[in-house]
């Protein structure tokens, strides 16, 4: 797995997005005592679901894995001039 510019940032950003987009699916908010890891996961499952991500093999269901998936996904949604990406 090679490790993306900015992926911290990136995966802050398709956290932001992700909890949006829950919210607006009819999900209620995350609560404030739900780690990132949950919270990473739940967003992952549900991009999975409204088939927006391409899951990753369960063998490979980790939590640094989800979060590069994550990031990845944002950073192919993101405009090409985004700073982000640069």
């Amino acid at each position: 797995m090679k490790k993306l510019k900015n992926e911290k940032a990136l995966f802050k950003k398709a956290m932001q997005i992700g909890e949006a987009l829950a919210v607006k699916s009819g999900y209620s908010a995350f609560k404030p005592t739900d780690s990132a890891d949950e919270k990473a996961e739940a967003i992952y499952r549900m991009l999975v679901h409204l088939k927006l991500l391409t899951p990753l093999p369960e063998d490979q269901e980790t939590g640094v894995n989800i979060r590069h998936r994550l990031a990845k996904w944002i950073a192919g949604k993101l405009p090409k001039d985004d700073p982000l990406l640069q």
